[in-house]
């Protein structure tokens, strides 16, 4: 019997990861890094490979900001992403893509003193069942070789 591997709930939800977000870039496909600024109200999306850069304003009005993840300001394709039977696996980042390593790889999960609803808790339920941890383990390292 091999020993359990423990994973303690950071208490993260979707949105500490919406700051910057690897995607594809809209003008050549290779990896940019979308970044948003919620404080400035702006977002910038920049490719190192074709130097494609593009910045716009979060707001949908004067006084009101629109918060989500930073490559959708852009309508950017994910750069972390692969298909699971009929579901999407994703990441935004490769912090993201860690987080989510390490909650599947767990086999002891321990959540504690939960404010709210955290990002593992409204995960699809593929992320969760133990019979998809070797498949979705070998996902996530095709993404990282990828990042």
């Amino acid at each position: 019997m091999s020993t359990p591997v423990r994973f303690s709930d950071a208490n993260l939800t979707l949105a500490d990861f919406y700051a910057e977000v690897w995607a594809a870039c809209p003008a050549c496909s290779s990896k940019a890094t979308a970044r948003a600024d919620y404080v400035l109200k702006l977002a910038r999306l920049t490719c190192p490979h074709c130097g494609y850069h593009k910045e716009v304003a979060t707001t949908l009005t004067e006084k009101m900001a629109l918060v989500q993840p930073a490559h959708g300001y852009f309508d950017a394709a994910l750069w972390l992403q692969a298909p699971f039977r009929d579901e999407i696996f994703f990441a935004y980042n490769d912090r993201h893509l860690a987080y989510l390593e390490a909650y599947i790889r767990g086999t002891l999960r321990e959540h504690r003193d939960r404010k709210g609803f955290t990002l593992l808790e409204r995960l699809p339920k593929f992320y969760h069942l133990a019979a998809n941890r070797k498949p979705l383990l070998r996902i996530i390292e095709m993404l990282k070789a990828k990042g």
